[in-house]
């Protein structure tokens, strides 16, 4: 009987308990959140990050780089942090950089570059003990969720043991997310961040999943290994289809692992609304201060690359817009009107200049430019881009009939329907005089791959040549791993070689040179051993 009443009297309480305590829901993500694919403030307007990196954790008295890159449009400034590796940068100097932040009208993707090559460079810290670092900085950070974007850890992995990666990553979500952080987190891909394995775009919804406010993007950096159209669209298509937010996280217009091919990156990520920062406003050193878009953080001072990135097609000036966080406009979804026919002059063998009546824009972010395409059946490639109702032409096939139209876009990103076509034919050329000649030389191999660095193209010709193609067979069982300074594909064995737009006029007996990786069955010592090249 007692132990009847005592029963009954469990029960009684547990029903009680289970009336008094509800489960709390999952929190909400706040400020800077995604939805599917697409990042947005906290007013639900769409946010495309346009920006470039700032090794602020090298110059931190480089203060005034935030209102620099400010005045050139960026909305966007990546701002490399450290807890240690390198000269580390403590809450209050994180506060005074959050302050340059708001001060500025910018939104901050703050990152810890800590992590950078874990596992192949010597001294790398883990993802974990980046989490380490954002808990000892977090009250500077607390609050700032509207403009403030977390990345935890800069190139977490190199090339070794990335499948550790996706445990690794979700861990230091989890862990995050139990800190109280609430902002939108970026996790940046192994393979130094290019991801060549496919690591982190075979895992994303897991890793995304991880998240218990859905509120993770995924940050790809594109160098050598994004150095055809191809590659580059592919690995948006894969993130697009799933539906889930990428952004190119840092990139470039050259790299000693290869050439990236930077207009693709720029007019797809315009075309697909997808953010991108480039890397890097200034300071560059270790042989690669070709990507220092500013010489000694000048900003009167541009680079070819500052030049490319900030005033460029599709770069920062035509393409970036202020968060409305920052007062920037409310929402635009209003396209420009329809850009009249081009017509085109100065037809060369290379190039064309196309003209047309200007398009006018009501929506109130204003006209921001235009971009050309090529009708081609179901997929029409971009020629290219200006912010002008204007454009020269250049790297077109002699001999070739184009059907070029034209499409305007405002600083929202709306585009206005398609003009009429026109078409125009490139002439000859005249004829090349010759060939050429294609000779490979082994740079590098191991039991699984190697590289061939330079396959050397030499004009055999008496006159100069505006195009060349090389082609040559792969041992069996060997696959392309990368390429550099050419447009590559394979069938099968076979793979073709074709200039890049900036390599393909040689005069008479000059020479240029490209490179391939090729993977193999381990033990195999077999290399490609010939080429065939023609000139065009």
């Amino acid at each position: 009987m007692i132990k009847r009443l005592g029963l009954a009297a469990a029960a009684l309480l547990s029903l009680l308990v289970s009336m008094l305590i509800v489960p709390a829901p999952a929190h909400a993500a706040v400020g800077l959140r995604v939805s599917g694919a697409r990042i947005l403030e906290a007013n639900g307007n769409a946010f495309v990050m346009r920006g470039v990196s700032h090794a602020h954790t090298w110059y931190t008295s480089q203060t005034g780089s935030f209102a620099n890159i400010k005045a050139l449009r960026a909305n966007t400034v990546r701002v490399v942090l450290s807890g240690g590796r390198w000269p580390a940068n403590g809450a209050s100097d994180v506060a005074n950089v959050v302050s340059l932040c708001r001060q500025n009208r910018l939104i901050c993707v703050l990152e810890n570059h800590d992590t950078t090559g874990y596992g192949e460079q010597s001294g790398a810290y883990t993802l974990d003990q980046a989490v380490d670092y954002w808990s000892s900085v977090r009250s500077a950070l607390t609050g700032t969720e509207d403009f403030i974007v977390v990345n935890i850890g800069n190139e977490p992995y190199g090339n070794n043991n990335v499948s550790a990666w996706t445990a690794a990553t979700t861990s230091a979500i989890t862990r995050m997310r139990g800190l109280g952080f609430q902002h939108l987190l970026m996790v940046d891909a192994p393979n130094w961040g290019q991801d060549w394995q496919f690591t982190m775009r075979d895992s994303a919804q897991t890793v995304f999943n991880a998240d218990t406010q859905r509120n993770t993007v995924f940050s790809i950096h594109m160098y050598g290994v994004f150095d055809t159209a191809a590659e580059i669209t592919a690995y948006l298509n894969a993130f697009q289809t799933a539906g889930l937010p990428l952004v190119i996280g840092e990139f470039g217009h050259n790299h000693s692992d290869g050439n990236p091919d930077e207009d693709t990156i720029m007019s797809q990520a315009q075309s697909r609304g997808v953010g991108y920062i480039g890397w890097s406003w200034s300071g560059n050193g270790g042989g690669v201060e070709y990507l220092d878009m500013v010489t000694n953080f000048n900003p009167a001072a541009l680079t070819s690359w500052g030049e490319r990135i900030f005033n460029g097609a599709n770069g920062i000036v035509a393409t970036s817009r202020e968060a409305t966080f920052f007062g920037g406009g409310g929402t635009d979804t209003t396209a420009p009107t329809t850009p009249g026919t081009p017509s085109a002059a100065g037809v060369t063998s290379s190039g064309a200049t196309l003209t047309w009546s200007a398009s006018t824009d009501s929506g109130g972010s204003g006209l921001a430019g235009y971009d050309v395409y090529r009708e081609q059946g179901a997929t029409d490639p971009l020629l290219g881009s200006s912010t002008t109702n204007s454009i020269a032409l250049t790297g077109l096939s002699p001999s070739t009939q184009y059907q070029v139209y034209v499409r305007a876009r405002d600083g929202a990103g709306n585009q206005s329907t398609a003009s009429a076509t026109n078409t125009f034919t490139t002439t000859s050329g005249g004829g090349t005089g010759g060939g050429c000649t294609a000779a490979g030389t082994v740079q590098s191999q191991w039991s699984g791959g190697y590289v061939v660095q330079p396959v050397t193209v030499t004009n055999t010709g008496t006159s100069g040549v505006t195009g060349w193609t090389v082609t040559f067979t792969l041992p069996a069982g060997h696959s392309l791993a990368g390429s550099w300074n050419a447009t590559v594909t394979s069938s099968g064995q076979t793979v073709t070689a074709r200039n890049a737009g900036y390599n393909g006029t040689l005069a008479a007996g000059g020479s240029t040179s490209f490179g391939v990786q090729v993977t193999r069955p381990g033990g195999d010592t077999a290399t490609v051993s010939s080429y065939t090249c023609a000139a065009s």
